[in-house]
């Protein structure tokens, strides 16, 4: 049957529209969905930094095409919620129940993506985040317990350990990173041979902090601030502490971890690499 002359030019409108409108539905699905966990209490510099990242990170979701969910919530960290997700972020803190614990590590052992940040490696007993899970302080992050840091919170020039690692591929040598509280750990990562440093503190920076006590002043050592564990799709940032007016007594931000560009990319390359890339082999 021929159809009208008049219809055919309609109904070849009506099928690119309808070609136009699948491809469309398919290139806005996102590439990958990310769940950050966080507490945001007690510290101002760790609560304004969750309070960044979870504007920061929708920002970069809408640019990257991935999907960002946060939730204060930690009794979602079980299996059937973390199904639908192929990374997890700690912005702040880490889980204490031992069923959110047992969760994130099949989460983990099965091949699941997570970034760290700042207080989320945190432990030292006695404190309130006491090191009582071995295989998240010891094995996980390979770090054990935190020993100390600099203050007040100041920038650092950060070198790069490992070109070859895609978060860190195309980065400079060396980059300004945004003022952090820098943290010193109780195990050598160095001698790991699961752990793979990233990046760390260059000697320029030293001496690295003002004080006013004279061990929160470094002028030498070794500092490593970024990392990944080769059994694992994770990466962990020392960064995520954002500095703070104090002294004025009234917690306005001084600075913020996404104000440094090298930084962010850094932190984008490694979300990418979480979310679409494969494990890196030792």
């Amino acid at each position: 049957m021929r159809l009208p002359t008049k219809i055919k030019p309609i109904l070849i409108a009506l099928c690119f529209l309808f070609c136009f409108t699948i491809i469309n539905a398919q290139s806005s699905k996102p590439q990958f969905k990310v769940i950050a966990f966080y507490t945001a209490k007690n510290d101002q510099a760790h609560i304004s930094f969750v309070h960044e990242a979870n504007k920061k990170f929708p920002e970069l979701a809408a640019e990257y095409h991935f999907a960002y969910d946060s939730t204060s919530n930690w009794n979602n960290l079980n299996a059937e919620f973390l199904s639908h997700y192929q990374v997890v972020i700690f912005l702040d803190t880490r889980p204490e129940e031992p069923a959110q614990r047992a969760a994130f590590q099949k989460y983990m052992e099965n091949g699941g993506g997570w970034m760290g940040f700042h207080f989320s490696a945190f432990a030292l007993t006695p404190s309130d985040v006491n090191a009582n899970w071995d295989w998240y302080h010891n094995v996980f992050l390979g770090s054990g317990q935190y020993v100390s840091n600099t203050w007040r919170p100041t920038s650092a020039i950060l070198r790069v350990e490992d070109h070859q690692h895609p978060a860190t591929r195309d980065l400079p040598e060396t980059f300004k990173s945004a003022p952090n509280e820098w943290y010193r750990w109780e195990f050598d990562l160095r001698k790991n041979p699961d752990i793979k440093i990233l990046c760390s503190i260059d000697s320029t920076s030293f001496p690295l902090g003002t004080g006013p006590k004279l061990s929160e002043i470094w002028h030498s050592g070794y500092y490593p601030v970024v990392w990944t564990n080769k059994n694992y799709k994770m990466i962990y940032f020392n960064m995520g502490h954002n500095d703070i007016d104090y002294e004025h007594h009234n917690n306005n931000d001084l600075s913020h971890t996404f104000d440094s560009p090298m930084e962010e990319k850094l932190i984008m390359n490694a979300l990418l690499w979480l979310g679409m890339g494969k494990k890196m082999n030792k």
